[in-house]
């Protein structure tokens, strides 16, 4: 145990602070009182990481993972702010037997990055806060010293996000691992040994630290996959992803049962994989944002191919294709246009196989005819998306473009 008076009144004023933000704080105790010994220390070194992660107001209660998850979130506005410089330090040497030892007052250490960081576990960005604050470099000191400069804060985001300002994209995260530096921290100050010269041999003058670099940034989250599976809701795309793929989207016999794109991958014996995105039902008028249209008709343009999914149970089931044409065509000239397949389903209803041919002849060429309930006829699928896949690679290739790997 530690007698309360060895403390002096700074150390009292620095545990006051602690106090404040500590997990422990209830623990710290007050004058005349004993200092636990079990108190571990090493929060008085990550208090500030600790910090900059819960930047949200204390009366807010925040969601547990479990609930994040529920939560497909794809636009998110950030304030984030640079962690402060350390202020110069002013003092001069003190030795015995040394009357004029100089100056010696140390620079302040440099505020912390806030750095955006991709990382493939995250898939959305519910997880992302909405303000960030760096770690604020230290003071310089004596000898010298020069202050600790401050942490790097790093904000993980999902794979596909555009980082964008005042309608500028300044950032396009779309591939894993890719880092943007969102705000600087700031210059550390200048002690008075800085300032030592011929002419000033005593000087006393120092610089404060400078504040960080504070940006209202708004992350955009587009989904990055090789596939796009276009189609009206309730025309069976989760089901069908779930028969090709390991994802396991939400599927029953009522539209609009997929509310967020999900990502499946599609595995083949030369351990090749392919991404398929289930992008949720598009409607009639989706371009002038009616139902969920804007809202996701921006994750189709990160797709380098496409799948149009086709109900043929319905009357007229060439009437779907050109309405989804048409709707990519007028959220973005030449999207309708790139690579695709049509894809046919639920061809095992009997009024479903009887309007195959009317389909084919509407085209010009064989749709993929398949059931994504039975798994009838899956392997034309899969070796037409195979080689979409092979052209895309190809041609990324060929432009010195290094494609999408997952």
């Amino acid at each position: 145990m530690i007698p309360p008076r060895l403390f002096s009144a700074r150390s009292w004023a620095a545990l006051e602070g602690v106090r404040r933000w500590t997990p422990w704080a209830r623990a710290v105790p007050g004058p005349g009182r004993l200092f636990p010994v079990h108190a571990p220390s090493r929060l008085l070194l990550v208090g500030c990481a600790h910090r900059a992660k819960h930047q949200e107001p204390s009366g807010k209660k925040l969601l547990s993972e479990k609930k994040l998850k529920r939560h497909f979130v794809d636009q998110r506005r950030v304030l984030v702010r640079g962690g402060r410089g350390g202020d110069g330090a002013s003092c001069f040497h003190s030795e015995p037997r040394k009357e004029f030892g100089g100056p010696d007052g140390g620079d302040g250490g440099s505020g912390g990055h806030v750095i955006l960081k991709v990382d493939r576990q995250v898939k959305s960005l519910s997880s992302v806060l909405s303000r960030y604050q760096g770690c604020d470099g230290e003071d310089g000191g004596r000898k010298n010293c020069s202050g600790r400069n401050g942490a790097l804060l790093y904000v993980r985001v999902p794979v596909g996000t555009l980082v964008k300002e005042g309608g500028q994209v300044l950032a396009d995260l779309s591939h894993p691992g890719a880092e943007y530096v969102a705000a600087l921290g700031g210059a550390g100050g200048k002690g008075n040994r800085f300032f030592l010269a011929n002419d000033n041999r005593a000087p006393v003058t120092c610089t404060p630290g400078q504040p960080g670099q504070e940006r209202v940034l708004l992350l955009e989250l587009k989904t990055v996959a090789h596939a796009g599976m276009v189609g009206f809701p309730n025309a069976g795309k989760s089901s069908l992803l779930r028969a090709i793929s390991n994802a396991r989207p939400a599927v029953a016999s009522y539209p609009f049962t997929t509310l967020n794109p999900h990502v499946g991958v599609v595995h083949y014996e030369d351990h090749q994989q392919v991404a398929v995105a289930d992008i949720p039902g598009i409607v009639r008028g989706a371009h002038q944002n009616r139902g969920l249209g804007l809202a996701f008709l921006r994750h189709i343009e990160r797709c380098p191919f496409l799948l149009f999914v086709v109900d043929l149970s319905v009357p007229e089931p060439w009437v779907q294709l050109d309405d989804l044409k048409a709707e990519l065509e007028m959220y973005e000239p030449g999207l309708s246009r790139r690579p695709h397949a049509v894809v046919a389903n639920k061809v095992d209803l009997p009024q479903a196989r009887a309007r195959l041919p009317q389909l084919q002849a509407r085209l010009g060429q064989a749709p993929i005819a398949l059931s994504a309930a039975t798994g009838e006829n899956l392997e034309e699928l899969l070796q037409r998306l195979k080689e979409l896949h092979d052209d895309h690679v190809a041609v990324e290739l060929e432009q010195g473009r290094q494609p999408l790997r997952w």
